[in-house]
């Protein structure tokens, strides 16, 4: 009852701080924008990604993929706790709605940290990212990110602006189980042929190269996958 009572006084307080009870509430934007600044909190500013290393930016990451990871936090293919909470009662097309609002916000990228590993950790890193190792069947990150590592339409996300934490952890989630995909999950493959010395210099390459002034997802192809993947939708002939 103590308790109740402070609450009952602070609002009180509130409302008077406020001006006349007759100017009524303040009124609350009802928009999509508005109703999504919860995801701000996490994941920046306008989705731009969180200082803390570990929140990625979702602002204009394919809706494809955006939905994608959705619904995998839904279907238990992702788990954190936090997401799991925010998006498990809403509906599939909500989801969509989400996805798309995030997609169609195209704004500028903040340039990279300078990396901390040497320089042979980051030319290691470069020719995976670029080249692959054919010799443990590791395709190129742009054989499937695009040509300019800045992601693939319909659902394929980029790989640079993303902080070097984030990067490692997400390929160690796919390692461990922790992050899936639908069969065949081809970045649970991908993954799992890495090295952890691999995983420390793609993730610090990937992270300290500047996103091009086109940040843009490259249009889709109807070139083939290097391997089987779930994510990417069939090519029509």
């Amino acid at each position: 009852m103590r308790w109740s009572f402070w609450w009952v006084w602070c609002a009180m307080g509130a409302m008077c701080a406020a001006g006349p009870a007759s100017a009524g509430p303040a009124r609350i934007e009802d928009s999509l924008a508005q109703r999504l600044a919860a995801c701000t909190t996490c994941h920046g500013k306008e989705g731009r990604a969180a200082p803390d290393g570990y929140h990625p930016r979702i602002a204009g990451k394919p809706a494809g993929y955006l939905y994608n990871q959705l619904r995998h936090f839904q279907d238990g293919r992702r788990r954190y706790g936090a997401m799991v909470a925010l998006v498990d009662p809403l509906p599939d097309a909500y989801l969509q709605e989400i996805a798309a609002y995030f997609a169609a916000l195209d704004l500028p990228y903040a340039a990279p940290l300078a990396a901390r590993e040497d320089a042979a950790t980051l030319a290691r890193g470069r020719v995976l990212a670029l080249q692959g190792d054919p010799s443990r069947q590791l395709p190129a990150c742009r054989a499937c990110h695009g040509a300019a590592l800045t992601g693939q339409l319909p659902a394929t996300p980029g790989l640079l602006g993303l902080p070097r934490d984030y990067l490692v952890g997400q390929l160690g989630a796919w390692v461990n189980g922790q992050r899936k995909a639908l069969a065949p999950d081809c970045m649970a493959t991908i993954a799992k042929r890495l090295s952890g010395s691999d995983v420390t210099a793609v993730a610090a390459w990937l992270a300290s190269q500047p996103v091009p002034a086109d940040s843009h997802a490259a249009p889709a192809t109807r070139e083939p996958p290097p391997m089987a993947c779930a994510s990417v939708p069939k090519r029509q002939p």
